[in-house]
């Protein structure tokens, strides 16, 4: 009963900082290529933006907002929706695939309807920029899509 308790006294906002400076210190080790903040309202980004840029100096490393996440089978799309997400990423070449990445994205959807094959395709390339390991990439690909687990709603 206790630890239930002190559960619901994590704040939303404090918990998704530490979720960044996660992420970032994975991005300055060379963990990780990308990494993503878990979706943000509008609102929770106004108040996370300053501790965010404070993380990412600390760091060493640089950010980008992107306000519209490319879609893929990694997320579902309710998951994102109306969110914004800050892309980590230590050099310019990696912000620049996400970018590319996108373009193909958005072309896909421009055909007559999205095509399962290279969606698959398009976020086998999108977990690999975000360095999942190829084992993990094709069991997220295989099974049903699950949204990553955040512990305050």
């Amino acid at each position: 009963m206790e630890e239930s308790k002190s559960l619901e006294t994590i704040d939303r906002v404090s918990f998704e900082i530490g979720m960044i400076n996660c992420f970032v210190e994975m991005v300055a080790c060379g963990v990780k290529k990308l990494a993503l903040s878990p979706p943000l309202t509008p609102e929770d980004y106004e108040k996370i933006k300053p501790w965010s840029e404070k993380i990412v100096a600390g760091f060493g490393i640089k950010s980008w907002l992107e306000k519209r996440l490319i879609a893929t089978d990694l997320q579902s799309d309710e998951f994102i929706a109306g969110k914004w997400v800050i892309l980590y990423y230590k050099t310019d070449g990696v912000l620049e695939s996400y970018k590319k990445l996108k373009k193909k994205r958005l072309k896909i959807d421009e055909t007559k309807g999205p095509e399962q094959k290279k969606i698959k395709i398009l976020s086998k390339e999108f977990m690999q920029l975000l360095s999942y390991p190829e084992d993990v990439i094709e069991e997220k690909l295989s099974g049903s899509q699950i949204d990553p687990f955040i512990l305050v709603p």
